[in-house]
């Protein structure tokens, strides 16, 4: 399928590894090019390389961290005028209720609802101007289905989702389409340290912890960041247009929900 976004211009965050390098590597391989945004150079750059050789598209690096200012200052230098937004950043740590004081809240809303939503102010506009966009915010499953210890994340995240029902539906009429991408688990490094973690605390292998975690999954898998990359993609394409304001769930089935 051509998706129609050949010779766009995308920026794409946290896509050093995970689920952001498999929505870059997706988009590359429909002809877009590639502003990538990671903290840890050693891997943006490994990743980026790939994705040149690979699809032969032009690909911009910046390594900084998306959730300060000074970050998002130096990607959005780099990223000027691009046609596609994909937000993308770290949960915060998980923990009890009891554990939370203000100044987590503060960081983990910095983090994952106010800097998407800067990115958003700073390159909606120039979206809106030109007749065309595409904004992809990857949340979690626990906008749909909150997770006790992600307390921090599911306040932060839900935050942005109300920002997004709302502001998805003012830029609609200007070309911009704006939706969430919600993963539940996937195949990621980061997966595969939860599972490491879950192993050393119940004296199990992360093979079995993978598999106790799979039994909850109506697909009886993780996902790939293949299929997730997929997903974003179609969802910054040109068939995506009548598409405003969705929270995509994309977790083999795991959360049991009629709507």
């Amino acid at each position: 399928m051509d998706l129609g976004i050949k010779g766009k211009r995308a920026l794409v965050c946290a896509s050093s590894k995970g689920l952001g390098l498999g929505c870059a590597r997706a988009l590359a391989e429909a002809g877009v090019d590639l502003v990538m945004n990671a903290r840890g150079v050693e891997a943006l750059e490994a990743s980026a390389e790939a994705i040149r050789a690979e699809f032969g598209v032009d690909v911009v690096t910046v390594a900084a961290d998306i959730t300060t200012e000074d970050g998002r200052a130096a990607v959005l230098e780099k990223a000027a005028g691009v046609d596609i937004l994909v937000n993308n950043a770290g949960g915060p740590p998980p923990g009890m209720w009891t554990d939370w004081e203000r100044d987590d809240f503060i960081a983990a809303l910095d983090a994952n609802m106010l800097a998407p939503i800067s990115l958003i102010k700073a390159l909606v506009p120039g979206m809106m101007e030109r007749g065309w966009g595409r904004v992809v915010n990857i949340t979690s499953v626990s906008v749909k289905s909150p997770i006790g210890v992600l307390g921090l994340s599911n306040s932060a995240r839900a935050g942005l989702t109300g920002y997004v029902a709302g502001t998805s539906r003012q830029v609609a009429g200007a070309g911009v389409v704006m939706n969430n991408l919600l993963p539940g688990f996937h195949a990621t490094d980061r997966m595969v340290g939860m599972d490491q973690n879950q192993a050393n605390a119940t004296g199990t292998t992360p093979e079995e912890v993978r598999a106790g975690r799979s039994q909850g999954i109506p697909a009886g898998r993780y996902g790939t960041t293949e299929e997730f990359g997929a997903t974003c993609a179609f969802m910054c394409s040109q068939y995506a247009g009548f598409m405003i304001g969705q929270n995509i769930l994309l977790d083999g089935g795991a959360t049991n929900s009629t709507m």
